[in-house]
């Protein structure tokens, strides 16, 4: 697992994405800076570990997804959309393996 630190353009141009090889797991939010995009980073690495940190959901298309959350309660990346609670569980079980380890590497 990497995670894809992104710069793009715009007011908050800093982004951050958890990748197995090229499938996303989770997405950020947008920063305006990037120390605050690093530690939503690290605010992901420390909570993903958490089973209280997992808000899971079903979409309005019915795919599911899950938020990962922060102690104060707010998201601070979201899942991609999977076909199955089965595959997003997945998901989840590899977060919480790899995600603290995952290397940061920037782009853009």
């Amino acid at each position: 697992m990497k995670v894809i630190l992104r710069k793009g353009s715009g007011d908050s141009p800093f982004s951050f994405s958890f990748k197995d090889g090229d499938k996303t797991i989770v997405r950020s939010e947008t920063y305006k800076t990037k120390q605050s995009a690093l530690n939503g980073i690290e605010s992901v690495k420390k909570n993903c570990v958490l089973d209280n940190r997992y808000e899971l959901k079903v979409a309005k298309n019915g795919k599911f997804f899950f938020n990962i959350k922060a102690a104060n309660g707010q998201i601070v990346g979201t899942s991609t959309f999977f076909n199955s609670e089965e595959d997003r569980q997945k998901a989840i079980d590899l977060l919480k393996a790899e995600g603290p380890s995952a290397e940061v590497i920037e782009e853009g």
